[in-house]
């Protein structure tokens, strides 16, 4: 399933993530996934939550600097070797990867991960074949 994920560009100093999460608070947003990639002086927070358009004006209003990006949600089960099911089909159809994250989300014996994919499209095709959408509700 294809879902909005929001990319925050945050300078790296103490307090400025809990700033994001007391606005998403504030807010009555709730998160999802999360994720960081950091360097010495900056750092990209990637989300997911329940309402991303609400959260992206709040954060712009808040002094964010925040974009949207759409991924894919995909249910992975929860057992050893479940993502590297996913992996080897992904693999098998020349889905690149960009980069991946697990949902704070969890659906009964399935896990949510979402996937940042070169080709959206044909990785949505290639979920959507081998069923590995589910019923992802994030």
């Amino acid at each position: 399933m294809i879902i909005k994920q929001i990319s925050i560009f945050l300078e790296n100093v103490a307090g400025r993530l809990a700033e994001v999460t007391k606005l998403l608070a504030k807010h009555e947003i709730n998160l999802r996934a999360m994720t960081i990639a950091d360097t010495a002086d900056f750092g990209i927070l990637r989300i997911v939550v329940d309402q991303p358009d609400k959260a992206v004006k709040a954060l712009r209003d808040g002094g964010f600097t925040a974009k949207t990006t759409e991924v894919l949600a995909v249910e992975v089960e929860d057992r050893p070797g479940g993502l590297a099911k996913v992996m080897e089909i992904f693999q098998q159809n020349h889905v690149n990867i960009e980069y991946l994250y697990v949902s704070l989300e969890k659906n009964k014996d399935k896990a949510v991960v979402i996937f940042k994919v070169e080709d959206l499209k044909l990785g949505e095709k290639i979920v959507e074949e081998h069923g590995l959408g589910g019923k992802v509700t994030l």
